[in-house]
């Protein structure tokens, strides 16, 4: 960790997070349980506050949460007490408000930080010379660091950001501890999938491996998350296996950490990822991980040694794969027991907080360094 600076004034980072605190969003998620042990820790050196950069109802209203995250920076400005600024930032929208915040953030002379979440950011910012692409260079080169979840991301942005390769920093997502025991599903071995139901998440695929295990007794399902739950839920009646497969919609995080105790299986057959909460959860937990090797989940997921891996789309490996765990008690013990020991190791909160603050720490050092 960097050495504290205790002989200058605290440093005051502003968050741009799409809703605050209280959001549902994995952005959201891992920005509150930042603040939450950023907070346990009593991290003196810091003044921490997450501002709301999009808002929590229509898209439409979010130009005003924006000028809104705009306006608070410069009141904190003229009170010095704006040191660095936090951009998360995704695709679509999400790059657009973060350009006229990080534009803000250069007319103050405020160093910004972006840390990088899109799943889809490879298709997104494409390898050209329009003038979107060149904007979005410029967001990320005229950043003070470059936040990434794994070496894929980083190999992509210094890739299309190459002036600022060294400013690029790998922080993979992080969660607390479960603090509900990990009981598993009893006789019945649970099966459980986290996140928004939709094409992107393989939920079709998941539900086609099902009902081709649909003959395998000893086994139930959850699908819990947002999105396509009515399609979905009508899709496991079409493929006659509703009685096995609960749908509950999007669940809260006690809620989740429920599932998460009474379930044996994580499963996670998305198309794209950049580095995926629910996986984490479930690793955390001690469960056996079935993935796909997208976005950076091969940096926290070995095949066969700490969660299988199959192929995005592919029913067939994604049925052998969920088959082969409801059958052998041994293999999920062994892969769960692996994969807890991945999180306790490199996923767990403190670390990824310590991380956090030494990139701002940075920043804010470099920053005054070059003012005097």
């Amino acid at each position: 960790m960097l050495q504290r600076l205790a002989h200058n004034r605290k440093i005051h980072v502003l968050v741009a997070t799409p809703s605050g605190v209280s959001g549902q969003g994995g952005i959201d998620r891992i920005m509150g349980a930042l603040k939450q042990e950023f907070e346990r820790q009593e991290i003196a050196d810091i003044d921490l506050r997450l501002l709301s950069s999009r808002g929590p109802g229509h898209v439409g209203l979010s130009i005003f949460y924006m000028l809104g995250f705009c306006a608070r920076m410069l009141a904190a400005r003229l009170d010095r007490r704006a040191d660095v600024i936090h951009i998360n930032i995704s695709v679509s929208g999400s790059t657009y408000r973060k350009m006229m915040i990080a534009a803000c953030a250069r007319l103050l002379s405020i160093p910004y930080v972006l840390h990088l979440h899109g799943a889809q950011y490879q298709t997104f910012w494409k390898d050209d010379h329009s003038f979107m692409s060149r904007r979005i260079r410029a967001l990320f080169e005229h950043a003070g660091r470059v936040i990434v979840l794994g070496g894929l991301w980083r190999d992509f942005v210094a890739s299309r950001a190459p002036a600022n390769d060294g400013n690029i920093v790998i922080v993979p997502n992080a969660t607390a501890v479960p603090s509900l025991a990990h009981v598993g599903g009893g006789d019945h071995v649970h099966i459980l999938f986290l996140g928004r139901i939709g094409e992107r998440k393989g939920v079709p695929q998941l539900g086609e491996a099902l009902e081709r295990m649909k003959h395998l007794r000893g086994w139930r399902a959850t699908i819990a998350g947002d999105g396509e739950v009515e399609p979905a839920r009508a899709r496991s009646v079409a493929l006659g296996i509703a009685d096995r497969i609960a749908f509950p919609g999007w669940v809260g995080p006690d809620e989740v950490a429920s599932l998460i105790a009474s379930a044996d299986i994580l499963v996670l057959p998305s198309f794209a990822e950049n580095l995926p909460m629910s996986v984490i959860e479930g690793m955390a937990a001690g469960l056996a991980v079935v993935a796909t090797p997208v976005g950076a989940v091969e940096d926290i997921i070995t095949h066969e040694q700490s969660g299988l891996l199959v192929p995005p789309g592919d029913v067939a490996a994604l049925t052998e794969a969920l088959t082969r765990l409801v059958e052998d008690t041994a293999l999920r013990a062994r892969l769960g027991a692996a994969a807890m020991a991945v999180h306790r190791e490199r996923l767990e909160l403190a670390p990824f907080v310590d991380a956090i603050c030494d990139v701002w720490r940075s920043v804010a050092s470099e920053a005054r360094s070059v003012k005097r």
